[in-house]
């Protein structure tokens, strides 16, 4: 199954470290970074999960709620965040998905037969209160993701929404924002009194 940008999360229910959850009844009203693990207690996992707590606070902000999977049981997820916390000095509590049928990450398209038959990708999504998919990255099994890069695009998708807004190459909070071309400039000036630079009809930027 492919999922693209703007489809619904597909729905589950499946054990996890923290009990048993319903996907889209656990997201509620909040926002899902939804990423997934070739296997426990292997090494550039087992940073991405510490990275994951570590970073708890700063998702917490967002009203972002993190979700692990896993192709491993319950039982052996509990066992490998002892390895986490104590490897990476950090206490994790967000769940992890016990998926070791592949029953999920075959529903998400995360199992990718040229890498692995029976391991998924690094997959995440970003899922929206609506329970749309947002954003989604793919990494190799062998590459880490980067988390700075995660929460900026959580940023740049929040910011959108709510300002309704794009937001150019490396945009981080703070800096200048675009003026979609589908809102006309008498539209913008109502929309943004503060005032926007025209740099080309179609470019114009604003600063929040």
């Amino acid at each position: 199954m492919t999922l693209r940008i703007g489809d619904i999360a597909p729905d589950f229910t499946a054990e996890t470290t923290t009990g048993l959850i319903t996907f889209h009844d656990w997201i509620g009203d909040d926002w899902a970074f939804f990423f997934s693990h070739p296997a426990d207690f292997t090494p550039v996992c087992t940073t991405e999960m510490g990275r994951t707590s570590q970073l708890a606070e700063q998702f917490a902000q967002r009203g972002v709620k993190p979700i692990g999977l896993s192709t491993d049981t319950v039982k052996e997820h509990v066992k490998w965040i002892e390895d986490v916390n104590d490897t990476q000095n950090t206490d994790l509590r967000f769940p992890i998905v016990a998926d070791a049928d592949l029953t999920i990450a075959k529903q998400y398209d995360m199992i990718h037969p040229s890498e692995s038959e029976t391991a998924a990708v690094r997959s995440v999504f970003i899922i929206d209160p609506d329970k749309k998919i947002r954003l989604t990255m793919t990494y190799p099994m062998s590459v880490g993701r980067n988390f700075d890069e995660i929460l900026r695009v959580i940023d740049a998708l929040q910011t959108g929404d709510t300002h309704k807004i794009a937001t150019p190459a490396d945009w981080v909070p703070g800096q200048d924002v675009i003026i979609p071309p589908s809102v006309n400039d008498a539209d913008a000036k109502s929309s943004f009194p503060q005032g926007f630079e025209t740099i080309r009809p179609y470019l114009r930027t604003v600063k929040l």
